[in-house]
């Protein structure tokens, strides 16, 4: 679906990212992870076709990115960034529905169709905003807006999801939730995601793949049994932790270790 093929990526002659490969497959899901600063959101900008490579090239279903056209980009990925633009007083359903967009007639007035709609308040029930529809974008809280960016990226339906940090601001609940959604998103449609987290154990729980990244090189690719390990998480991190396995699931549970001043 989509291959990143040793991308290096920079603003100016400063390189950020440098030298990254990977392969998303069908029904996966990806995770991104790395101290700040280390480049994952140029990484994921560059995916979605929104930067110019320094070198490498980028393939979507055999085709390099940059030969492909916006519109026909954004029928097959859809990308949350960190921050939603969202200087215009909509409604929720509106936003949503905005998502929809790249499958309009270019010539289209009232462009929405009843599937459109129907497409729009199906993912509202998905992301637990079915009592938002009418409600502005402005009017919501943090958590509420982050679900509402993430119910537009569902209902483009596209193949691919580019998620940047989709549970910031969220409780614990709707962080699980979340991730929940994007994982049974993938498995029965054969959507795959990348998703980039700061929460490892989130990762491990709900992650098929991790990709550890410093500054702007990765370090690691694998299973999150095979990319959590403590010796790979100091050298990312500069933290020294504890690794053992989830009890329920069996996934790597890291816990940080912090030597504290004596009093």
């Amino acid at each position: 679906m989509l291959e990143v093929q040793n991308v290096t990526l920079g603003y100016g002659p400063r390189p950020v990212v440098t030298g990254v490969s990977l392969v998303l497959s069908r029904g996966e899901v990806l995770a991104i992870a790395g101290a700040n600063g280390v480049g994952k959101s140029t990484l994921m900008r560059a995916m979605n076709g929104g930067l110019v490579l320094a070198s490498g090239n980028i393939f979507l279903d055999g085709v390099q990115l940059q030969h492909l056209s916006r519109r026909t980009i954004s029928r097959s990925i859809a990308a949350v960034a960190q921050e939603a633009d969202l200087r215009f007083p909509v409604t929720v359903l509106e936003f949503v529905l905005g998502g929809r967009y790249a499958w309009a007639s270019t010539s289209a007035w009232g462009w929405e169709t009843s599937d459109d709609i129907a497409i729009a308040e199906n993912v509202l029930r998905e992301t637990q905003l079915e009592e938002f529809g009418a409600r502005l974008m402005t009017e919501l809280s943090g958590g509420e807006r982050q679900r509402a960016v993430l119910a537009r990226a569902l209902a483009t339906e596209a193949k691919i999801l580019l998620l940047d940090e989709p549970t910031a601001n969220l409780d614990l609940g709707h962080q699980a939730a979340v991730l929940a959604l994007v994982r049974q998103r993938c498995a029965k449609s054969g959507t795959a995601a990348v998703v980039v987290m700061h929460d490892l154990n989130l990762a491990a729980e709900f992650a098929h793949h991790i990709l550890l990244l410093k500054d702007g090189r990765p370090i690691a690719f694998g299973s999150p049994a095979d990319v959590l390990t403590e010796s790979l998480i100091r050298e990312v991190f500069g933290v020294g932790v504890l690794i053992d396995a989830h009890p329920l699931t069996g996934v790597p549970r890291v816990t940080p270790v912090h030597e504290l001043p004596a009093i």
